[in-house]
C-alpha cells in the first residue's frame, strides 16, 4: 500500500493585535475572520488535519466551533508582537511529536488575515509541492502592483539609489516596463512547506521556493478596521469564487414536516400597488397557489406564512390558499423557536423560504433554508438552496415540487 501523504493545515492566530483588537474574532462578511482559513482547510481534499495555534482561550473555543483542532494553547512567549512564524511552527510540530507521535509530511500555513481564497488553492499548492521533489516550499504570489526595478532608496548622503539592478541593462529604472523582469508580491493566502524543511533547514521556505499564482482579485490583507468592511464586499462579488464558511449548504431534509414561507418577495414579486385611497394590492403567482394545493394532496407537510407585515392582503391570500398565517412577526428567529417548541416539531424537518435580511435570523433554527433567485445577495450567499425562479414567479412551486419528489422517493 502507498502511504498517504499527511498534510497539516496550521493556522496561527494569537490573541493580541495592535491594529485591530481581537482581530481574528472580528466579523468579516458574516463570520469570524478565522473561520475563513479554517473552512478553506476543511474543504481541501488533501488536508489531513486542521490545527489552530493560539494563546487565547476564546479564539480556541471559536476555532473548535468551526471545526478546527486546538490540541494545545501556545505559550505566551510565542505570541508577542515580534514573534516570527518559525518558532510557532517549531512548537506545534514538537508538541504533536511528543504528545501524539504525529509528524506530517507537509505543513500548510494559512494566515487568517488573507480570508478570500480561491477554491482549490490549497490542493493545487500541495500537488505542486509533491510533484517537485527538490522543492522546499510553494508560496502564493500575485503580480506586483508596482515594479520594484523602478523603486529607490535614499543613502546616507541624501541621494537616490536604485533599489534593484538588472544584469546587462543599464539604468533599469529608465527602461520600459516590457524590458524588465516580471515581479510578484507574496500574499498570506498559502505556504505549503515540506516538514523536513522546517525541521532540518530551520526555515519556512528553504532554498527551492515554487510560486503558485493567484488572481489579484483575491488580494486581501486585513490590517485595519476599514479593511474588514471594504474587503467583505468581495464575498458578494459574482466574479469571485472564494471558499466561504457561510456556504456550508446543508442537504435537503429526508423528512419534512413544516414549510414556513415569508410573504413579500416569496409569495409575491416584492412589489406593492397603492391606489388613491391608500389601498394596497400585490401580485402573486397562481402557479405557487397550485403548488400549495399539490403539497396538501401529496404530503403531510404543513404549510404556513410568517410575515412582518400586518396587512389584510396577507390574510386574504392565506385564506384563499387555506393555510395558516402569522403576521406582525418582527423576530422570526424567536417565532420559529416558539413554533417548534409549542408543536413539538423536529427543527431539522422544518424548511423556511425567505428573501431578505431579516429572514436570515431563522437559519440556525431550521433544517433547511431556501430563497428565490432574486433574493438579497447576502441571503443568496447563505441559503442552503437558491431556487431558479424569482419571488412571486414560481419559486414556491419549485420548492414544493422538490419536497413532493423527495417524499415520493422515500416512500418507494
Amino acid at each position: 500500500m502507498v502511504k498517504q501523504t499527511e498534510v497539516l493545515a496550521l493556522i496561527p492566530a494569537r490573541g493580541g493585535s495592535k491594529g485591530i483588537p481581537r482581530k481574528n474574532l472580528r466579523d468579516f462578511a458574516g463570520a469570524p475572520l478565522i473561520a475563513y482559513s479554517i473552512w478553506a482547510a476543511l474543504q481541501a481534499e488533501l488536508v489531513s488535519r486542521v490545527i489552530v495555534s493560539t494563546d487565547d482561550e476564546e479564539i480556541a473555543e471559536v476555532a473548535r466551533s468551526w471545526g478546527a483542532e486546538v490540541p494545545f494553547i501556545r505559550p505566551a512567549e510565542l505570541a508577542q508582537d515580534d514573534t516570527t512564524d518559525l518558532p510557532v511552527f517549531d512548537h506545534c510540530l514538537q508538541w504533536l511529536k511528543e504528545n501524539e507521535g504525529y509528524q506530517p509530511d507537509i505543513v500548510v500555513q494559512l494566515r487568517p488575515t488573507s480570508p478570500v481564497r480561491p477554491m482549490g488553492l490549497i490542493d493545487d499548492a500541495v500537488i505542486k509541492l509533491l510533484e517537485e521533489p527538490a522543492a522546499d516550499c510553494v508560496r502564493g504570489v500575485v503580480p506586483s502592483g508596482q515594479n520594484p526595478f523602478k523603486m529607490w532608496w535614499i543613502d546616507s548622503c541624501g541621494q537616490l539609489e536604485p533599489l534593484l539592478t538588472v544584469a546587462g541593462l543599464s539604468e533599469a529604472y529608465n527602461a520600459p516596463r516590457q524590458a524588465l523582469p516580471k515581479t510578484y508580491w507574496q500574499t498570506g493566502h498559502i505556504d505549503a512547506i515540506c516538514t523536513k524543511t522546517i525541521i532540518e533547514k530551520h526555515s519556512l521556505t528553504g532554498d527551492v521556493i515554487l510560486p503558485i499564482l493567484i488572481d489579484p482579485l483575491y488580494t486581501v490583507d486585513i490590517d485595519t478596521p476599514a479593511d474588514l468592511q471594504r474587503y467583505a464586499k468581495l464575498m458578494l462579488d459574482p466574479h469571485i469564487q472564494a471558499v466561504d464558511p457561510l456556504k456550508r449548504r446543508r442537504s435537503f431534509p429526508e423528512n419534512v414536516s413544516t414549510l414556513v414561507m415569508d410573504f413579500d418577495g416569496v409569495l409575491t414579486d416584492d412589489m406593492v400597488y397603492t391606489d388613491e385611497n391608500g389601498t394596497e394590492s400585490v401580485r402573486c403567482s397562481r402557479s405557487d397557489g397550485f403548488g400549495i394545493s399539490l403539497l396538501k394532496e401529496n404530503t403531510r407537510v404543513h404549510a404556513l406564512i410568517m410575515s412582518r407585515e400586518t396587512n389584510p392582503v396577507v390574510s386574504a391570500r392565506a385564506k384563499k390558499l387555506d393555510i395558516e398565517v402569522f403576521q406582525s412577526v418582527y423576530q422570526k428567529d424567536q417565532a420559529i423557536q416558539a413554533l417548534i417548541a409549542e408543536r413539538n416539531l423536529v427543527s431539522g424537518e422544518v424548511i423556511f423560504v425567505g428573501n431578505d435580511l431579516p429572514d436570515l435570523a431563522v437559519l440556525p433554527y431550521v433544517g433547511f433554508f431556501a430563497c428565490p433567485a432574486d433574493a438579497h445577495p447576502e441571503v443568496v450567499r447563505q441559503a442552503d438552496l437558491v431556487l431558479e425562479h424569482a419571488g412571486g414567479e414560481g419559486a414556491v412551486r419549485e420548492l414544493i415540487e422538490i419536497i413532493i419528489e423527495t417524499t415520493a422517493k422515500k416512500e418507494l
